[in-house]
């Protein structure tokens, strides 16, 4: 069941990115649209895939391939686990300037909302609705390529190609990283990152370094040192692309939920308390010391 997880995931993140825009929309505005389709969908999945978007029966339909699944995932995923077939599926609104991003889910078991959204910001997406599903059960990787592609087109931009290689990789990465600490977790520890890398741009790989576990001891996260490495190799890449971090910064509003999300569970609640008890026995301490 995880091989076919992994697979479909494979699907999901090449669905959402894709290089060269077919259509030019040169006057886009707030509520154009454009829908992206895996290649492999039955005619019936077609047409209940674009039934569920709602969308109009003239909307922009580009259509994405297993080979792009692979150009785009095939450094960070096997190809055993990517597959043959291109299924996953995504729309996309463009909303007000400043509105946003904003990321609806179906059918997708591996890839949060905050993921795709962290991911989204990275590529350079902005102000957008969002959808995203497929015809059963997938770990929703794959989607991130047609969401790319289709805001290349209905934006009339560009996204260079190191970039959309960058937004796949970390995508993948908080994923796995998610299987080891927990999806919340891992959605918030990246978020923390880069608001901080967008505060205070890092100047080396050790300021990377601190910026990371400084967000993760805020979270109460233990990173191991491969875990902690692998983010380090991460953040350097995204460090050395020609990426507008302030920019970054203005995005991250609806991720920024998930930190506040996860400091409310009851997880998080347990990390508050426990932090709090260690200041109040440490105070205690230092009062003994006078007394």
């Amino acid at each position: 069941m995880k091989l076919l997880k992994m697979k479909w995931l494979a699907g999901a993140i090449a669905l959402a990115m894709a290089v060269m825009p077919l259509k030019a929309f040169a006057d886009a505005a707030p509520g154009d649209q454009i829908v992206t389709l895996g290649e492999n969908l039955t005619e019936q999945q077609k047409s209940a895939i674009l039934a569920e978007f709602k969308v109009p029966d003239n909307v922009e339909t580009v259509t994405v391939s297993n080979d792009e699944e692979h150009k785009y995932l095939g450094k960070y995923i096997s190809s055993r686990l990517i597959g043959t077939k291109a299924l996953s599926s995504s729309a996309i609104t463009l909303g007000q300037s400043g509105s946003g991003l904003s990321v609806h889910t179906k059918n997708i078991t591996w890839v949060t909302k905050e993921m795709y959204i962290n991911a989204l910001v990275t590529a350079g997406i902005k102000d957008a609705d969002i959808q995203i599903t497929a015809p059963f059960p997938v770990s929703g990787t794959a989607a991130l390529t047609g969401m790319i592609k289709a805001y290349e087109i209905t934006a009339d931009k560009t996204i260079p190609e190191d970039v959309k290689q960058a937004a796949n990789e970390e995508m993948v990465k908080t994923a796995q990283l998610g299987d080891e600490v927990g999806k919340d977790k891992a959605a918030a520890l990246i978020t923390r990152i880069k608001e901080e890398m967008a505060k205070n741009p890092p100047k080396n790989e050790d300021d990377i370094r601190t910026i990371i576990e400084k967000a993760a001891k805020d979270l109460g996260i233990t990173l191991t040192d491969q875990q902690l490495q692998s983010l380090v190799d991460l953040f350097k890449k995204l460090k050395d692309l020609n990426i507008d971090w302030s920019k970054v910064g203005h995005q991250l509003n609806k991720a920024k939920d998930v930190v506040s999300n996860y400091l409310k569970s009851d997880e998080g609640q347990s990390f508050l308390e426990k932090l709090k008890q260690f200041f109040i026995s440490l105070i205690d301490a230092i009062k003994s010391l006078f007394s």
